[in-house]
């Protein structure tokens, strides 16, 4: 058996492995995990609008709208209680609802299984689900992704 002084007298010193880099070493490119949080504003259900809609934030309809949609760059979310007579310019677009109206899209149109769309869509990426509704014309530009970045 050992004694108390010969296991603290015989424990081997830790050997250094090579080539690990150290935690405090400097990195190439810092990383940031700080993101910005992008505004959702909603319409709900119950909301009717005739007239025009503008904005600079996310947009979530749930409620009828009959009117043009700017939302330059940001994404526009139309409900699957939606209904919505509209001609749309935004970033990106997803329909769970009923849409009756152009669509132009700097980004990607979704339309998902429950979704419907009567009208033509511009856009730079589509995305059409088994079961989606459509009926129209689409214009796939990928230059509108880069003219966006621009």
């Amino acid at each position: 058996m050992w004694s108390k002084q010969q296991g603290l007298a015989e424990a081997p010193a830790p050997v250094p492995a090579p080539n690990v880099p150290s935690f405090n070493a400097p990195t190439s490119a810092p990383r940031s995990t700080i993101s910005v949080p992008r505004t959702l504003a909603q319409l709900g259900s119950s909301v009717q609008i005739r007239g025009e809609i503008t904005g600079s934030e996310d947009l979530q309809i749930d409620g009828i709208v009959e009117g043009p949609i700017f939302l330059k760059d940001h994404e526009l979310t139309i409900g699957a209680t939606a209904q919505l007579k509209s001609e749309i310019h935004a970033g990106h677009v997803v329909v769970y609802g009923k849409v009756i109206g152009n669509i132009n899209s700097r980004g990607r149109v979704e339309i998902t299984k429950d979704g419907s769309i009567t009208g033509d869509i511009a856009c730079a990426r589509i995305s059409i689900e088994d079961g989606a509704h459509f009926k129209g014309r689409i214009e796939i530009d990928p230059a509108k992704t880069q003219a966006a970045a621009d």
